[in-house]
């Protein structure tokens, strides 16, 4: 670690439960970012921010003048690009020393399995069933953390689903994949701005928790978010032995 580091970084290094050791697994690891949108800005900021070595970043789509409202990685001028070259220039602008590594198309199941393999953490922040079904059964499969988020109107929700942990349930197991769930896209359904940037901050948190070995994580539990009131509620989830993903019978 470079004295530009110890500078840049000090602010973790002086947490007891980060420190050096801490903030180099940081500066060390690879983080995976599915979705470039209102979840995935905060997450990347963050995550360049406090020096995670290599992001890959996953997204099909361009910057439109609505996702200004609340997508805070994008721009003005940046409008008609692609996202993940904005959320790379974004990072770029923080933090120079952090790999970006950008993938301008859909997260199907190949692309997942590919990159899966190569990450430390798994950052869900797209915004359709399938996608997140897909993304899950990659992280089962290369036993990868995965920190899940989504947001809407006004809830939010978070997670941390962990194959490395015999008690920890995947995505599946909370969301069957042969249940039937209405799409709710912000699109149609409005999202709260600030909303997503609370989501995906407390994404980062987890992922960089993960990471570094700090704290303990949200596995097993669902911190969910009703804006309007402003009110956490937490519900325990279990794994299911008959998961048709990671159970038993799997």
């Amino acid at each position: 670690m470079t004295d530009d580091d110890l500078l840049r970084y000090s602010r973790h290094i002086l947490l007891n439960e980060v420190g050096v050791e801490g903030q180099e697994r940081i500066s060390a690891a690879h983080a995976l970012i599915i979705g470039a949108g209102g979840l995935g800005s905060p997450v990347a900021l963050y995550l360049g921010s406090a020096g995670v070595g290599h992001i890959t970043v996953v997204d099909h789509d361009t910057v439109d003048m609505t996702n200004l409202q609340r997508q805070i990685a994008h721009t003005m001028a940046r409008v008609g690009q692609p996202k993940v070259n904005s959320i790379q220039t974004a990072i770029e602008a923080i933090n120079p020393k952090v790999h970006v590594t950008t993938v301008q198309q859909r997260a199907d199941a190949a692309l997942l399995d590919t990159l899966v393999a190569q990450a430390d953490v798994v950052l869900d922040c797209c915004d359709n069933f399938a996608t997140r079904q897909a993304i899950n059964a990659a992280c089962v499969a290369h036993h990868t953390p995965l920190v899940s988020g989504a947001a809407i109107r006004f809830d939010g929700q978070v997670t941390v689903y962990d194959p490395r942990d015999a008690q920890s349930p995947c995505y599946a197991c909370v969301f069957p994949p042969d249940v039937t769930f209405e799409e709710t896209r912000c699109a149609t359904m409005g999202v709260f701005a600030p909303l997503v940037g609370i989501i995906g901050s407390l994404q980062a948190a987890e992922a960089l928790k993960l990471l570094s070995g700090a704290g303990q994580p949200l596995t097993g539990r669902l911190l969910m978010l009703d804006g309007r009131a402003m009110e956490f509620t937490e519900v325990r989830m279990a794994r299911h032995a008959d998961c048709p993903v990671c159970g038993t019978k799997a």
